[in-house]
Order: structure tokens, then C-alpha cells, then sequence
């Protein structure tokens, strides 16, 4: 059903850009996993597995040998493609690796900062019913280039207790370290504290439902997290220029993503609102909206305050919008742009913010894998340069010796 974009600051608009990313009893019921894996560890992972995933596991860890022999099960096709794949992530992520050079704020003081990889990290792949070899090279391929010597990935096993070969080949080629069959908020207690056999890590990654979503949020300040990464969302807006056929596809394509993706479409011309809508009557997601609106102002207005996952700038002269676009996780811009190649085919990150969280969070890269350290060298040329400012400092606030630990330095008897 078409509906015309509410008034920003009404009751209905501020319902429409509210999403919650995880219910409160999920929040309960997660928990209790992460206390009881803390508690009891490989035993609570197993039994966890058992229950959510139908797998009965003797051990979570998949050995380098058969994470190896996966690749060559995989069709030769699909395994270029994945090459390619990383090729293009690589590309794309390699110029994110910091780099600054030295500042001299004064003559013989140098301060500069310098890049250090987490040591451990944590990545967590979706699973179960599903496989998605492209998100193992999103995580696992920065965290290379980034220099992180321990990469852990978790995926829920299939029924079988077996990863898909595909994601095994993924992971042998993008470079991870270990690699085990736990999914779920069992998955990311178990990264965040350790356990007999799955290593405890610096930071944990990835995606995944409401579940991991609240396990990743209720470890946090215990371990690092990237962001609130659940439920994909795509706006798309557009001025009735790009053809409506592409519109109604990239509709499709994002329900594709699970039950509770979200789409919405934002036209400034109603007639292709309603034809977009009738190509969509057999789509089954109550999570799918046409709203209409009354210019491009106003579309683009919506699209920032929604802080969406995905934006699709679908309309003519898409770079002169885009300045007013700073809430998003990633923007595709113009109508040959569309947001299936951003999961596959540019190179770009696909783990992105989702639940409005766009608003504080970007996109994964290469500097989410580690942080920079500062150093600061004084050189005795400059110590006079830092009595000048220290000592009134010191005295001011009260710190006798700050001051007087400088002056030294600089003769003072």
C-alpha cells in the first residue's frame, strides 16, 4: 500500500524512523547464554549447538587441513569469482590503512602516532540455513591488510555439524587463523571470554540476527564490537527517472536477505509509486514500503534522518544530493548503482550499521582491525619551548611537580 511520507516531526514520522534492534526478551534469553558459556564453556557451546542448530559436535574446531581441502570441492566458477572477489576488497580496503606523518609543534618535539593491529580478532559469520562466503572475505581480508596475526571465525553449522565448503574455501583464501562451528549468541560469549578451545578476542565482527545482535551489545566493554550490525534495510529514492523495473528488483533482492529486511522506496512521482507497487503485490513482507513524497528535498531529508544500512540515490544529477547525506552506511549513487553489487562485486564493505545506528556507526574498515599508538619525542632544544607552557599550567591546576619534572630537564637548579 502506497503511503505519502509523513511530516517530519509528526507521531508517524518518528514511528517511522524508530527501529528496535533487538526486543527485550531477547535480551533475557541472551543473557543467560553468555552467563552460563562463561560459566561452563565448550560444554554450554555444545549444548547450545545441539539445541538452536541440530548438530551434535565432538569438538567446534574445524582443522587447517579441511578448511584447506574445501577449496577444491568448490566449483572451479565459483571459486574465481570469489578470487576476483577478494581481489576487488583488497583493492578497495588496502588504501585504508592508516598512515600520518610526524607534527613538529615546536622546534625539537616531534608527536606522531603509529598503527598497531588487535592482536586476536573475532569474526562471525551467518550461517545455519544459509552461507555467505562474501562476508567471510568482508571481515577476513581487512583484518589481513590491517596485520592482525590471530583471525577467529565462528559460523553455525549446517544440521550435518559441517560448514559449507564455500565459506571453508572463503576463509582458506582470505586468510583466517582458526575456524569453528558455533553460531548464535553462544558464538560471541564464547569470543568475548574464551572457552577450553575458542580463543578469547580483542574485538569481535560481522553480522547476524537479533540474538548475536544483543549478545554483541551486552559484551561490550568486556570485549570491542564493531557495531550493532542486524537486520539489512535499504531506502531507495528516486524521482521517477530510473526505470521501475530495476526499482522493483532491488526490492526483491533485499527481502532475499532474511524475513525482517527491511525496503523502503521513496518516490517523488506517484505514478511510478503505484506501478512499483503493483510489480510488488506478491511480495509476503510486511517490512516493504512505497511512500511517496512531495520533492527531492524532502526524500533525501527522510533518507538522512532514517540513517539507513543501504541508500540508493536512484535519480538524475544523484552527486549533487549527496552532500546532504551524512547518516548512512553506504550510499549508491545513481541508477546503474544497484545495492546487490555492493554485497558481491565493487570491492566496498558490506558490514554495515544497521537499526539507525548509521548515526554514530560507518562502514567496516581496515582501521576497525586495530588503533594507533602516540609517541611523543622532546628533544632537549625543546625544553624551554615546554617549561613556557607547562609551568603556568602546573600551577594553575595545583600540580607543583608536573611543572618542576620539566624544568629539570630544561636546568633549573
Amino acid at each position: 500500500m502506497i503511503s505519502n511520507l509523513p511530516q517530519p516531526g509528526s507521531d508517524a514520522y518518528r514511528a517511522l524512523l524508530e527501529r528496535k534492534p533487538f526486543p527485550s526478551e531477547v535480551r533475557e534469553v541472551v543473557a543467560a547464554i553468555i552467563a552460563d558459556v562463561r560459566r561452563r564453556g565448550d560444554a554450554a557451546v555444545t549444548e547450545y549447538t545441539r539445541r538452536f542448530d541440530g548438530a551434535t559436535l565432538g569438538t567446534s574446531g574445524v582443522s587447517p587441513s579441511e578448511v584447506s581441502a574445501a577449496g577444491d570441492r568448490v566449483d572451479p566458477s565459483l571459486r574465481d569469482a570469489l578470487r576476483e572477489a577478494m581481489r576487488r576488497i583488497e583493492a578497495v580496503h588496502r588504501v585504508q590503512l592508516p598512515a600520518e606523518p610526524a607534527a613538529e609543534p615546536v622546534a625539537g618535539a616531534r608527536v606522531w602516532r603509529e598503527w598497531r593491529p588487535f592482536r586476536r580478532v573475532g569474526l562471525y559469520v551467518p550461517g545455519g540455513r544459509a552461507r555467505y562466503p562474501s562476508s567471510v572475505l568482508m571481515m577476513a581480508v581487512p583484518a589481513r591488510i590491517a596485520g592482525c596475526p590471530e583471525v577467529v571465525l565462528c559460523s553455525p553449522p549446517q544440521p550435518d555439524g559441517r560448514l559449507p565448503d564455500v565459506v571453508l574455501a572463503a576463509a582458506a583464501m582470505a586468510g583466517a587463523t582458526q575456524v569453528h562451528r558455533v553460531g548464535g549468541a553462544q558464538a560471541i560469549a564464547a569470543m568475548a571470554y574464551g572457552t577450553e578451545t575458542i580463543a578469547r578476542v580483542d574485538k569481535i565482527f560481522g553480522p547476524g540476527n537479533a540474538y548475536v545482535t544483543a549478545a554483541k551489545v551486552l559484551v561490550t566493554g568486556d570485549v570491542a564490537i564493531d557495531m550493532p550490525a542486524g537486520p539489512s534495510e535499504l531506502v531507495i529514492v528516486t524521482d521517477g527517472s530510473t526505470p521501475p523495473e530495476w526499482l522493483a528488483a532491488d526490492l526483491r533482492a533485499q527481502t532475499e536477505h532474511s524475513p525482517d529486511a527491511l525496503g523502503i522506496l521513496v518516490s517523488t512521482s506517484a505514478a511510478v509509486a503505484t506501478t512499483i507497487d503493483a510489480m510488488l503485490a506478491d511480495v509476503a513482507s510486511p517490512r516493504l514500503r512505497v511512500l511517496t513524497a512531495a520533492g527531492m528535498g524532502e526524500a533525501i531529508r527522510f533518507a538522512d534522518d532514517f540513517a539507513p544500512e543501504h541508500l540508493a540515490l536512484h535519480c538524475q544529477e544523484a552527486e549533487r544530493w549527496l552532500p546532504s547525506i551524512s547518516q548512512v552506511g553506504s550510499v549508491f549513487l545513481g541508477p546503474s548503482s544497484a545495492p546487490a553489487a555492493g554485497d558481491y562485486a565493487t570491492g566496498a564493505n558490506h558490514v554495515l550499521p544497521t537499526g539507525g545506528s548509521a548515526r554514530s556507526y560507518g562502514p567496516l574498515g581496515v582501521e576497525a582491525f586495530g588503533r594507533m599508538i602516540q609517541v611523543q619525542a622532546v628533544f632537549p632544544a625543546a625544553t624551554a619551548a615546554m617549561v613556557s607552557v607547562s609551568d603556568p599550567l602546573a600551577q594553575a591546576e595545583g600540580l607543583p611537580w608536573h611543572g618542576r619534572s620539566i624544568a629539570l630537564r630544561n636546568g633549573a637548579p
